[in-house]
């Protein structure tokens, strides 16, 4: 999960009910019959935080499958692994190659894959001596090798639906000693982001934007001190998707419950000229969950907890739908109206 070893926005009304391609140049229209608009609702599903969890991946795996309509995609929202080691990405992908799962699934980058830097070997702790002979490089190059990637941020188009995956740039404990897990973004990364939303939002298209990391004063668990910094230009990346009505983030990282009332907001970011905000979702986590404490803290659920997200992405409205491996239910359900179509 996300802590490491070492040591508002108004509520949405809630309605109940590896192969890497190569990326799309900016400016650029990407190619192929996935760039086309089907009219038709496309469906894919969300996990995060498998932390080495694969045995209740692969449960929410079987249940996805199960469920009505078929999933065009899936997202591993970050913390694929555990610590980062070559042989915890196998054991992902062999729970993959074992269950049922969309062909088109993509992973971001989570704090978790920087890990094997505080161990010795895979079975012993060594913070003191952090990074242990372990160079940065190795640990992008170990999720490159893993996902067919060359780097952390790209595009990706499902049946006419854009989707925009983040990642930091650095593992800052390499950078600054009083740093760990905040994520740095180059002007590239971020340029790249701007000129890719307000493409698709010329289009009519809402885009979906996944990052492992939360931004502050958005869904639950943000407004704890603990997730105050996960962005080092936390203002920078607001003020960008902040101008865009239909943009969708999923944020993953804190474990907490889907079951809050803050699951999902509209955050409106003053000085973009959007006063109707974007909308930013929490995707549970396949690895326990945490809630609120009640002390301005939060306190851990169940570890057999596995929750995640089912999306459709429709002409006028995004639905997104909180599931509970677990229990095999819904949780919740959440209609998203779009602008493109008024």
């Amino acid at each position: 999960m996300k802590r490491t070893i070492v040591s508002g926005a108004a509520v949405l009304t809630a309605a109940i009910g590896l192969a890497a391609a190569a990326l799309v140049p900016a400016g650029a229209a990407p190619g192929g019959h996935e760039a086309r608009d089907r009219h038709r609702d496309v469906t894919f599903d969300v996990v995060s935080d498998v932390q080495g969890d694969t045995a209740d991946l692969g449960r929410a795996l079987d249940q996805m499958k199960g469920l009505p309509g078929k999933s065009s995609a899936l997202v591993v929202n970050g913390d694929i692994t555990n610590r980062g080691y070559p042989h915890e990405y196998q054991e992902v992908r062999k729970t993959l190659n074992a269950h049922p799962h969309p062909k088109k699934t993509y992973f971001t980058i989570g704090n978790h894959e920087f890990y094997v830097p505080k161990y010795c070997d895979a079975s012993k702790l060594c913070q003191d001596t952090w990074p242990n002979g372990t160079k940065e490089s190795e640990l992008f190059q170990n999720f490159y090798d893993f996902t067919g990637l060359d780097k952390v941020y790209y595009e990706r188009v499902v049946d006419g639906v854009p989707m925009l995956m983040l990642g930091t740039e650095k593992y800052m404990k390499y950078h600054d000693a009083a740093k760990w897990d905040e994520v740095w973004m180059s002007e590239e990364q971020l340029a790249w982001l701007d000129a890719r939303l307000r493409y698709w939002e010329r289009k009519g298209k809402p885009v979906m934007v996944f990052s492992h990391h939360v931004l502050p004063d958005t869904v639950s668990g943000t407004r704890n001190k603990m997730y105050g910094g996960d962005y080092l230009q936390a203002d920078r990346l607001l003020g960008i998707l902040g101008k865009y009505k239909d943009a969708v983030l999923f944020t993953s990282h804190t474990h907490w419950s889907l079951g809050l009332s803050d699951w999902a907001v509209r955050k409106v970011v003053p000085g973009t000229g959007n006063l109707e905000g974007f909308t930013v979702v929490n995707t549970g986590a396949v690895q326990t969950s945490f809630t609120d404490d009640g002390k301005g803290g939060e306190t851990s659920m169940s570890g057999k907890e596995n929750t995640g997200l089912r999306v459709q992405v429709g002409k006028k409205e995004v639905v997104l739908k909180a599931r509970d491996y677990l229990r095999n239910q819904w949780i919740k359900e959440l209609r998203i109206p779009l602008h493109r179509g008024r």
